[in-house]
């Protein structure tokens, strides 16, 4: 049956759905199932979703509803939806999506091939929804994008209870996956070919604590220091208040950990962090900047915030915009609240209005990219090593990314070069230019001579 299926996946959302998605896809593969990137062309398609926040759900349900009219006008016969939108809203999908074949939660993925199987075989109306609390078993991998960098899931989950989050409630409680199975993934990966690991999950910062009973990223990242051919480990979602001494160090004295780290502040005053559920004071994030710099001088720093939470006021909009201009993040995202049906802040008197929120976020931009032009333009005429992404032969130049640069997420480093750049490889190059957000660079002269 598998032979004659040809099969399409849509990921939507985050890098943690693009895990699950290439297991889906290594599993189909050993299944037999043919795979092709064009939905038209499918016979089946998948749509892996995300709802993390309401622009991420109606980015679903659009897609969805694209995908289904090729039942149509198209030789598409099954359509399946996984993930975080199946698993949070399954009560209601059935019924307001006749068109959907089958529906799979976030911890079913693993049961792809047969429920393919299924449906070739006459089965209708299909739904897989698993314990969200079971950890998955370990499954084999396609790697669809950048075949020299992939992401490394080294949990599922959350027991934080941040009061606009819907996560745990779909993605069920913190579950770290064994050390030894991801040193296996990992050891695996780069025998593929991979440089560079990208470790995520709901939050990092806390791996091992439920399986060894303390925190364990750490030992994690040095065990994974020692694959050879690994160059560059980079580390996603840490949770600012769970950053300890013990990861700080392993950072500072590890050359194949990156000097960058990923922390989501949400915002920088205590009042509306208080009320976010989080831990972290303006004191303590204070502290704990000040603590990475002077330990690791040349870090790069990644925050997320909301814009417009429940309550906040215009002076602590305008006191949060003063701790950006004091903190200086390298790299700040800005995400407008959204009112997520279920979490405690949905339920909040003093609801910002929808254009309060825009103009809170537009204001933080606008400061953030004065201060990342004033970074960026710091490192013109230093040196340093990045990884080729790509080239645009209409302009001549290569893509590529620096230790600073997480991929599709930040900035990006234009390099001239007389001679052909393979991707993937990592190469020192000379900073030349600096704009808000990329830089520009010409080989290294160490480098030139080099094939």
């Amino acid at each position: 049956m598998s032979e004659n299926c040809k099969v399409a996946l849509i990921t939507l959302g985050c890098d943690k759905n693009t895990v699950d998605s290439e297991e889906m896809l290594g599993i189909l593969t050993e299944r037999g199932y043919q795979l092709t990137e064009l939905p038209e062309d499918a016979d089946a398609v998948i749509v892996n979703t995300c709802c993390f926040i309401g622009d991420a759900l109606e980015e679903s349900i659009n897609t969805i509803m694209e995908t289904a009219a090729l039942k149509k006008e198209g030789e598409l016969r099954y359509l399946i939806v996984t993930g975080c939108m199946s698993e949070r809203f399954k009560e209601q999908v059935r019924q307001e999506m006749p068109e959907v074949d089958a529906f799979i939660g976030t911890t079913g993925f693993p049961e792809i091939a047969d429920v393919l199987d299924r449906l070739i075989a006459g089965e209708k109306e299909i739904t897989v929804f698993p314990d969200v609390n079971r950890l998955t078993e370990e499954s084999p991998r396609r790697i669809t994008n950048r075949p020299y960098t992939e992401y490394l899931k080294i949990a599922e989950g959350c027991d934080k209870h941040c009061t606009y989050c819907a996560i745990p409630g779909f993605r069920g409680k913190y579950r770290s996956v064994p050390m030894n199975r991801l040193v296996k993934t990992a050891t695996e990966l780069v025998a593929d070919g991979v440089t560079e690991l990208i470790l995520v999950a709901q939050e990092t910062t806390v791996y091992g604590v439920d399986l060894y009973g303390e925190k364990k990223l750490p030992e994690l990242l040095r065990r994974l220091a020692e694959i050879e051919g690994l160059q560059w480990i980079r580390l996603l979602y840490c949770y600012p208040e769970e950053i300890n001494d013990e990861l700080i160090d392993v950072m500072a004295e590890e050359p194949k950990v990156l000097h960058y780290i990923d922390m989501p502040l949400q915002h920088t005053e205590s009042r509306v962090l208080q009320r976010m559920g989080r831990i972290l004071t303006r004191e303590g994030i204070d502290r704990l900047v000040q603590k990475l710099r002077s330990r690791i001088p040349d870090i790069t720093m990644r925050t997320t915030l909301i814009s417009g939470f429940p309550g906040e006021t215009e002076e602590e909009h305008k006191a949060l915009l003063e701790a950006l201009d004091i903190l200086e993040f390298d790299r700040v995202g800005v995400f407008p609240y959204s009112r997520e049906e279920g979490t405690v802040a949905a339920g909040m008197e003093d609801q910002i209005p929808e254009e309060t929120k825009l103009r809170y976020r537009d204001e933080i931009m606008e400061l953030q990219q004065e201060i990342s032009l004033e970074k960026n333009e710091s490192l013109v005429g230093s040196r340093m090593d990045v990884i080729i992404e790509g080239y645009i032969p209409e302009d001549d130049i290569y893509v590529a990314r620096s230790y600073r640069d997480a991929p599709d997420v930040d900035g990006m480093v234009f390099v001239e070069s007389d001679r052909e750049l393979i991707s993937g490889t990592i190469l020192p190059v000379k900073i030349t230019g600096a704009a808000e957000y990329d830089l520009t660079a010409v080989l290294s002269e160490d480098d030139r001579s080099g094939s």
